[in-house]
């Protein structure tokens, strides 16, 4: 016996931030998670699994018009029409009191009450299905006790969306600790909520699948969802599956030995070059490239993100033009001269170096470059304030941080100019 166990879908999750890219393929990632979802029922059939099991944030909250519900329903036919069932629960995104538009299912798809724990029992297979839905967002109380016992001589399968113990990046929903879950009896737990995968395995074989489709850049690497072989014995295999459409990566470059701008760039191509030989053809890769090293080339890299990123681009597309999209640039290199060295030269930039010292803490030169970028920043499209460093800190006046930054970029490029 065969199942599919996925978790946090997302179906047609809103995209954030885009517009500041002009090169973003917005088609893709709008309907990345659909694709991504299509991918797995595909799967599903052509494994010929025995029944899917969705363990919660099947949608993104309430949807914004009927189609994301028409468009579930249609994939649940083809798994209706292959003699697939499916066994849903509703997590925080899809709790009643958040999706509150609901289409007639197919009757293939079994949900699971929010009012208290229910089991779903597939008789000619023995299992026992055992889940509770969330009826409110905030469910923040631990569920595993109002669990029903195990049926005995039966594969029971524990659904539940929770934070478990040790995900603090994630809401605590539903929290519970592994012990609880090993002591209950089941053989198997089929979890949502941690868009990581995590398996551990004990007196239950305890699993996040993580979620069906990288949306942003800290949901980096290959994603998908888990099939399960299950035999009289208990669970035999938990094999991951990967049905993503686009796959967000982090690349650190580091540029320590590049003397010029130029150099750097060359140094991200090669890096960008590995990066496609190592990952599939028919992914494209969203990449956030960021520049490390103590290099000589620093003070040519400041000020010129602009310039950096459309070489950079340059280099992707030369691998592929549907290979990559160069998500965000960053820098964060430094210069080969330490202040001690630059002091020491007793010439323009070394005097330079004792002012841009002070500046910080300069009160009439901070009010001066306050008043400067204000007219700048309340000009600023929202989309500028998370895109441009040390932006909140410009608004509230806060320019000492800035300086700081800048100020081993500008010597390092006068330094290099000279």
């Amino acid at each position: 016996m065969r199942f599919i166990h996925t978790a946090d879908i997302h179906l047609d999750s809103p995209l954030t931030g885009l517009s500041a890219y002009a090169d973003a393929p917005v088609e893709l990632l709008r309907t990345a998670t659909r694709e991504a979802f299509t991918n797995l029922v595909t799967e599903a059939i052509s494994e010929k699994v025995d029944f899917l099991v969705v363990a919660g944030d099947l949608y993104d909250g309430t949807w914004r018009d009927h189609n994301t519900g028409i468009y579930f329903v249609k994939e649940m036919g083809r798994l209706n029409k292959a003699g697939i069932s499916v066994y849903l629960l509703f997590g925080n995104h899809d709790a009643e009191s958040e999706a509150t538009k609901r289409l007639l299912l197919p009757s293939n798809v079994h949900t699971f009450d929010s009012k208290k724990a229910s089991t779903f029992k597939i008789d000619h297979l023995g299992v026992a299905l055992h889940g509770r839905s969330f009826k409110t967002a905030a469910t923040t109380e631990n569920l595993v006790p109002t669990y029903p016992d195990p049926t005995p001589g039966w594969l029971n399968i524990g659904v539940l969306h929770t934070a478990l113990e040790g995900n603090s990046v994630h809401p605590n929903y539903a929290p519970c600790s592994l012990a609880e879950l090993h002591a209950k009896g089941y053989q198997y737990w089929a979890l949502g909520h941690v868009h990581e995968y995590r398996y551990e395995q004990g007196a239950s074989h305890v699993v996040f699948p993580g979620n069906l489709q990288g949306r942003h850049i800290r949901e980096t690497g290959p994603r998908g969802a888990v099939l399960v072989t299950a035999d009289d014995a208990g669970i035999q295999n938990v094999e991951r599956i990967y049905v993503d459409v686009l796959r967000w990566h982090r690349l650190d470059v580091d540029v320590s030995v590049a003397s010029t701008l130029t150099d750097a760039v060359r140094s991200v191509g090669a890096d960008l070059e590995r990066l496609a030989s190592d990952s599939p053809q028919n992914i494209p890769l969203a990449v956030r490239v960021t520049l490390t090293g103590q290099t000589a080339a620093h003070g040519q890299l400041f000020g010129l993100d602009t310039q950096l990123r459309a070489e950079i681009i340059g280099q992707a597309v030369a691998l592929g033009q549907d290979r990559f999209w160069i998500e965000k640039l960053k820098v964060e290199t430094s210069g080969v001269d330490t202040d001690e060295q630059i002091r020491s030269r007793m010439d323009a930039i070394s005097d330079l170096q004792v002012l841009l010292d002070s500046a910080e803490t300069d009160a009439s030169l901070l009010t001066s470059l306050q008043k400067q970028f204000a007219p700048l920043i309340g000009k600023a499209p929202l989309e500028l304030h998370a895109a441009v460093p040390y932006f909140e800190e410009i608004k509230h006046g806060d320019l000492a941080e800035l300086i700081r930054a800048v100020r081993p970029s500008l010597l390092a490029y006068l330094a290099a100019e000279e």
